[in-house]
């Protein structure tokens, strides 16, 4: 560049006039920081930012993104896109921030089923590429190297779930078991169909009381499609075909176990009269629940850890840094797996005390 300046100096102008302009120059960029910063470009593509918990990882993605560039001197651009319930959408939402050549991918697939499309478009365009929370297959991740998945193991949340029901099924005062049989009658609140993890939460919950003895049965079970309203409309059915006879619901998330609520709710029956309910992300709604005794127990999906390990990964990957390499737990070279913990009413009193 100085080269250049310096031919087209002497071309058009003296030798001194040019000097003076090369100097002017550099005093320039020194003012200006000496190197330009440049911009992160961090396309992320949620499947439905209606829903909580997926708001809730996008709320303290935003907020980091600002402490990091506060803290770092750093820019980053965040692109938001709700790909509304849509894989057609969705898809088309990312062919546009691949067209702009965004530096990094973070995608919350609609359907996992179209993962290997994206990817192959991603590795096209050598945009490097991070699934969060809706888990690919692991041949899909494995087409691409630049490819990984941050989350946690569904089947976790549904062993947890089962632990907090067998805790209180075992242990607690007043009984769960109101007829007396010895038998642990539930409803199922789905996520939505062949989604991992809903049929691996509603696998391994139940799974986890059989698979200690106790004796259930499954009165009623439907998919929600994770949503609030759709489960209340759900759990309005099955209290007036199935009365008082549940004693537990079991659901994929803690939205629809607040529609569980809503529908009791709104049948005016007491909380006391009400079975045991439990969900899964410890959302800030449902952790309300849990404090005014509505909602016995959740399950901690940790939204802030999967925003801090997508963001310090979209760093390491625009950087050119191996993952493997760096601070970062990677399982298999693809795979940032966050704990799930369980949550009930003992659990946040604890937290809250001066000893916890």
């Amino acid at each position: 560049m100085i080269r250049t300046m310096k031919n087209c100096c002497i071309r058009y102008f003296s030798k001194g006039l040019c000097l003076l302009l090369a100097a002017a120059l550099l005093v320039g960029c020194g003012q200006s920081g000496q190197t330009e910063t440049k911009t992160l470009r961090v396309g992320v593509a949620v499947y439905l930012q209606t829903d909580t918990f997926i708001d809730a990882i996008v709320q303290d993605l935003e907020r980091l993104v600002q402490a990091r560039e506060a803290a770092d001197g750093i820019k980053i651009n965040l692109n938001i896109v709700d790909g509304r319930g849509s894989q057609i959408t969705q898809t088309e939402q990312i062919d546009r921030l691949i067209a702009l050549d965004y530096d990094v991918l973070c995608v919350n697939i609609v359907d996992r089923t179209s993962a290997a499309q994206i990817i192959d478009k991603a590795k096209e365009a050598e945009i490097p590429l991070i699934f969060f929370n809706r888990e690919p297959v692991a041949e899909d991740l494995s087409r691409w190297e630049q490819v990984y998945y941050v989350g946690a193991k569904a089947e976790e949340s549904g062993v947890i779930q089962g632990q907090i029901l067998l805790d209180r099924w075992l242990n607690a005062n007043p009984s769960m078991d109101k007829n007396g049989d010895g038998i642990l009658q539930y409803v199922m609140l789905e996520g939505e169909p062949g989604h991992q993890d809903a049929m691996l939460r509603t696998e391994y919950a139940v799974q986890t009381l059989t698979g200690a003895g106790v004796s259930v049965e499954r009165l009623a079970g439907d998919t929600a499609n994770w949503d609030r309203s759709q489960a209340a409309a759900r759990m309005s059915d099955w209290v007036n075909t199935l009365g008082d006879s549940i004693e537990a619901v079991i659901s994929n998330n803690d939205d629809m176990a607040l529609g569980a609520i809503d529908a009791y709710q709104s049948l005016d029956i007491p909380p006391e009269d009400m079975p045991v309910i439990v969900g899964v992300d410890a959302t800030d709604p449902a952790l309300k629940a849990v404090e005014e005794g509505l909602l016995y127990g959740t399950v901690l999906n940790d939204a802030q850890g999967i925003a801090e390990n997508m963001l310090e990964l979209a760093l390491l990957l625009e950087s050119g840094q191996d993952p493997a390499q760096s601070d970062l737990t990677l399982a298999d070279g693809k795979y940032i797996w966050l704990p799930y913990r369980r949550v009930t009413l003992r659990e946040l009193q604890a937290e809250q005390s001066p000893a916890g």
